[in-house]
């Protein structure tokens, strides 16, 4: 099947500071954040979600997540000003939270599960939908940018299969209350290039394809895959998160996102254009992994370092 000609530019939101570190046990300290930050907007990312304004006691990595915002406005990389850092929010704490930092863009989140937001938010979809409509309109009184993602597009951990109408019903309720962009994800990874298709093409009926964004985790070995199959549905925005880090504390045995080095190295292998440079890439992956004590999991990033030592 020949790839739409539409897609020869695609846009990687990096979540690896964020997504990629909040499963860590070992404490990531501010410096640490901000220097992975730092080398990833080097290497070309032009969006990097930086942390979240979520409760310490339930994710205790991002705790410093204010600071580390604090640090990159000190450090001077807002300089930058094609380059996003957004910070995820539960709540009307978390927002005022991001205020006190000085963030300038927002992703709040709801998932296509009703058991799953109850584990993760302690609500039902429809309560985290209302939650977030005071959310929204404080957001958009300080002018913020909101991004908005959907959890379990493709499969619950507690429930199994989902609905697309679901997932594409809560897409159009995110729209509504403002979200310019919205990213599905397959949180526990159990999509197939098959389901994912069709799940794209589902929502895709109701909100423009080019507000739509595709978050694949890998715990299958399906990422790369699903995100082939819905580049010919038109998606041209992806995330990823460096050296393949991640999980999701309420999804047991979910693994990390689709690497960002493999992610890079299929698009390239493709010619569609990401402004993302390998090299420095390959640098950001080192860093985080010297830090956390581990080989990577990203294929393309083991591949090419092997290659490099013979």
């Amino acid at each position: 099947m020949p790839l739409p000609q539409s897609v020869k530019i695609v846009k990687i939101v990096e979540v690896g500071p964020r997504d990629g570190l909040q499963n860590e046990a070992l404490s990531v300290p501010v410096d640490v954040k901000v220097g992975l930050i730092e080398k990833l907007v080097d290497a070309g990312l032009s969006v990097v979600e930086s942390g979240s304004f979520v409760s310490p006691k339930w994710v205790p990595q991002m705790a410093s997540s204010g600071e580390v915002y604090l640090a990159i406005q000190k450090r001077a990389i807002q300089k930058r000003s094609h380059v996003s850092y957004p910070m995820l929010v539960p709540n009307m704490k978390g927002l005022e939270l991001a205020l006190e930092a000085g963030v300038s863009e927002i992703a709040i989140f709801a998932a296509a599960s009703e058991a799953f937001t109850q584990k993760n938010i302690n609500c039902s979809i429809e309560q985290s939908i209302e939650r977030y409509r005071q959310v929204v309109e404080k957001a958009q009184a300080e002018k913020l940018q909101i991004r908005g993602y959907i959890s379990c597009v493709l499969g619950c951990p507690y429930e199994g299969k989902v609905s697309y109408d679901v997932v594409t019903d809560i897409a159009l309720r995110l729209q509504d209350l403002g979200c310019y962009e919205i990213s599905l994800g397959d949180t526990i990874g159990v999509g197939t290039p098959a389901s994912a298709l069709e799940m794209i093409e589902t929502v895709a009926r109701k909100i423009k394809i080019e507000q739509l964004a595709a978050h694949f985790h890998d715990t299958y070995g399906q990422g790369l895959a699903n995100i082939y199959a819905v580049l010919q549905a038109g998606i041209a925005i992806f995330d990823s998160s460096i050296a393949g880090l991640g999980g999701c504390p309420y999804a047991k045995g979910a693994s990390g996102n689709v690497a960002t080095e493999d992610l890079l190295y299929m698009l390239n292998g493709m010619n569609i254009e990401t402004n993302v440079d390998m090299e420095k890439l390959l640098i950001a992956g080192e860093y985080i992994n010297q830090f956390l004590g581990r080989q990577s999991n990203s294929r393309a990033a083991l591949a090419m370092k092997n290659r490099s030592a013979h």
